[in-house]
């Protein structure tokens, strides 16, 4: 089988990706989780801090966006029914109806996001590594764009975010402006700075600070309606229509406005196997739903009395002066909150894109010693500080950067819709008359909000786009390459028994000692031990050949992972099952090789043997030269298997191989 993982620059001891047959046994719910009251509460406020950070701060920029912006309306009285109207049904329909009553359905095992939902897809039907002479099924194809768009995603939530907390400056006075961005850049490299120390400690205070920011939004909106009860009209839908029909195609471009109240949607199902299914939706119903309602309709009842107001609604809803302050004091570290989500999603979904053979291996980095999922990857970290920061710079205002802002998250919801329809065919054989109804639903509610946004391509809109692309177009040489680079292999493997049949024509001796070949094939002869026996014509007595498979499930238990062979002539076969939101440890694997038995060999006089390719990048071979080019460069710089295995550097011997692709 095609090996698709990656293996810097050490390719051959990649680990592999197992047929995704545990992929379609999932049932249409996520598993069971036995959650006590307390537990479920706790859980429930910790969703808050996590997975509600992102949509919990868009009030403080998406109607002053809606009644301000290039795109808004005049905040005239039937002007703001018909905006909240929209939001309150955008929030109704993407957020409740669409990901927490569908989407979070669709679980690999408990784990969310548009990788995982990849990963329930048969491979027959394009879920596995998709068409072998380019690498890359469609829907493969697909989801690596969807995944690309949350890297642009994770580069603007913190920068507006952040950016649209510290403005509020501007509005208890205007001497503070000039202090906005600098305050704004300094937040943001402290913010990531204390990424590498792990959230563990300081996440028990997100949910408290969230559960407060959430306490403070229904109270700030519910004192403004309570002045002016007339906006609660717009919970009927009549008026987002009837704003439609007297803006026409002005009402359409509005979307690309209305849309920033949805945006953290798509952290609610990436989280899910943080939380389960079931806290996300307690925290959802009982505190975020209803505490955006009343902070949107809030400043519109505002609005409805004071249009001035216009320019910075939320921040209006509190006296100017020490409450301003305070205010902004809570808004920024409800921003930093939120920004955290996004950065944390950012190293989760690089992480399974390694696991799954879409990226360079990294370096990551556990941050806790009881919850696996907390991770730190420095290349990752600092690519988004600086872009954040880039952004912060060049744009200087929330309101440059919600231009920005919607095409991303409006483009993976589409593709999410597109890849759950899948799902519930082929995984769930549901029938077309039921499936197909669904997906229109949810297509033009995301093909709406995407069309609207995409009009805004350069006014900002660019950004995300050409994030997406830069990162898909690294996903997608990489996967490539390591396709047809495991089509090399396969074309030039050496079957198993007739190694062993040869083997005493082959090596003049067998030294004491033990090796272990690095194998990404759990099958036939690994490449590295061929080119091994025929140059230097010499084996140790016990010769160990260890496979990596990743399957296309979020984790793996420990007990009956492995699986151990004797071969004969000295010659063992381990086979260690990995989930993909797991990294592996050789040593410790072996280890428990080596209590299982019969594994004859002592840990601390193993010699590891790796492959390591150079890449010719000519132009004959199939991926064409700049392509090989750029695989070439990723292989050179991405984590060495040596580091990104567990493998004590001493003990290893690396043999080398060009490769024209």
């Amino acid at each position: 089988m095609t090996p698709p993982v990656p293996a810097s620059p050490a390719s051959v001891p990649a680990p592999v990706q197992s047929s995704p047959s545990l992929s379609g046994a999932h049932s249409a719910a996520p598993p069971a989780h036995a959650h006590a009251p307390g537990h479920l509460k706790a859980l429930a406020l910790a969703a808050l801090g996590v997975v509600y950070g992102d949509i919990g701060t868009s009030p403080l920029y998406t109607l002053k966006e809606c009644t301000t912006g290039e795109h808004g309306v005049v905040p005239t009285p039937e002007n703001l029914l018909g905006v909240l109207s929209l939001i309150f049904w955008s929030l109704t329909l993407v957020v409740t109806v669409k990901y927490l009553t569908f989407i979070m359905r669709a679980d690999n095992r408990g784990e969310g996001g548009i990788l995982a939902l990849l990963a329930l897809i048969p491979e027959k039907f394009g879920g596995g590594r998709g068409r072998r002479h380019v690498g890359v099924s469609f829907i493969a194809l697909l989801v690596i764009v969807g995944a690309s768009l949350l890297y642009g995603d994770g580069v603007i939530t913190p920068a507006i975010s952040v950016l649209g907390a510290v403005e509020g400056l501007e509005v208890a006075t205007t001497t503070l402006k000039p202090a906005v961005v600098p305050l704004t850049c300094a937040i943001l490299v402290g913010l990531f700075a204390i990424q590498s120390r792990g959230t563990g400690s300081v996440g028990k205070l997100f949910g408290p600070v969230m559960l407060l920011w959430f306490g403070t939004l229904s109270v700030l909106g519910t004192l403004q309606i309570i002045k002016n009860p007339s906006i609660l009209a717009a919970l009927s839908p009549h008026h987002a229509i009837h704003l439609f029909a007297t803006h026409g195609f002005h009402g359409f471009k509005l979307l690309g406005s209305v849309v920033l109240a949805v945006t953290g949607g798509e952290a609610l199902y990436a989280d899910m196997g943080h939380f389960g299914a079931k806290p996300i939706r307690m925290a959802w119903l009982a505190i975020v739903w209803p505490a955006l309602i009343l902070a949107y309709f809030g400043q519109g009842a505002l609005l409805l009395a004071h249009p001035e107001a216009a320019s910075n609604p939320f921040y209006e809803m509190v006296p100017k002066g020490a409450a301003t302050y305070a205010l902004v004091g809570l808004s920024t570290m409800a921003a930093v909150i939120a920004s955290q989500a996004l950065i944390s999603g950012a190293f989760s979904l690089t992480h399974q894109a390694v696991q799954l053979g879409f990226f360079p291996r990294v370096r990551v980095k556990h941050t806790s010693s009881e919850t696996e999922g907390q991770i730190y990857i420095p290349e990752i970290n600092w690519g988004l500080a600086l872009a954040c920061i880039v952004l912060v710079l060049v744009f200087k205002g929330s309101s440059a950067l919600a231009a920005a802002y919607g095409i991303a998250v409006s483009g993976t919801m589409g593709i999410t819709s597109i890849v759950y329809f899948l799902v519930t065919r082929q995984t769930w054989k549901w029938s077309l008359a039921r499936a197909l109804p669904l997906l229109v639903f949810f297509l033009v509610i995301d093909l709406a909000f995407f069309s609207a946004n995409a009009m805004k391509f350069f006014d900002g809109g660019y950004v995300p786009i050409f994030i997406g692309a830069a990162a898909a177009i690294v996903m997608i040489t990489w996967k490539t390459g390591r396709a047809l680079l495991g089509e090399y292999f396969v074309a030039n493997l050496v079957p198993l028994d007739s190694f062993l049949a040869n083997l005493e024509t082959t090596l003049a001796s067998r030294v004491p000692g033990a090796a272990v070949f690095m194998a990404s094939n759990p099958k036939g002869t690994p490449p590295v031990m061929v080119h091994h026996a025929k140059r230097i014509k010499v084996l140790h007595e016990t010769v160990v050949l260890l496979s990596v498979v990743f399957e296309h499930v979020p984790t793996v238990d420990k007990v009956g992972r492995l699986k151990i062979e004797a071969l004969g002539k000295g010659f063992y076969r381990v086979v260690a099952r990995y989930g993909f939101m797991q990294t592996p440890d050789v040593p410790e694997l072996l280890a428990e090789a080596i209590a299982i038995g019969p594994l004859p060999i002592d840990l601390r006089e193993v010699t590891y043997y790796l492959g390591r390719e150079t890449f010719l990048a000519t132009g004959n071979g199939k991926m064409g030269k700049w392509s090989e080019h750029l695989f070439s460069f990723l292989s050179k710089n991405a984590r060495t298997a040596t580091k990104y295995f567990g493998l004590p550097a001493e003990q290893v011997v690396e043999i080398g191989t060009q490769i024209d692709l």
